[in-house]
C-alpha cells in the first residue's frame, strides 16, 4: 500500500510590533531575551513570528546590548 502525505496546517504568526506599535530599544533586556536561544543565538525570523522590518531591527539591538554587556555573548 501506498502512503498517503499528511498536510499540515501551519498558521502564520503575526508580528508583536506592529500589532501593539512596540518601540524596540537596547536597553529593555527582558525583550530581547526573548528572541534569543538557549545557546544565545539570535531566533530566526521563522521562530519569532516578526515582519522582516522588526526581524532587523531586534538583530540589531540585541547587538549593541550585547556591545554594552547587558546581553551575553554565549549562554552555557
Amino acid at each position: 500500500m501506498a502512503k498517503r502525505k499528511v498536510k499540515q496546517v501551519r498558521f502564520k504568526k503575526s508580528c508583536i510590533f506592529c500589532k501593539k506599535n512596540l518601540e524596540i530599544d537596547y536597553k529593555n533586556v527582558e525583550l530581547l531575551s526573548r528572541y534569543l536561544s538557549s545557546k544565545g543565538k539570535i531566533v530566526s525570523r521563522r521562530f519569532s513570528g516578526n515582519c522582516a522590518k522588526h526581524q532587523r531591527k531586534i538583530a540589531r539591538e540585541i547587538k549593541r546590548a550585547r556591545f554594552l554587556s547587558l546581553l551575553p555573548y554565549l549562554r552555557r
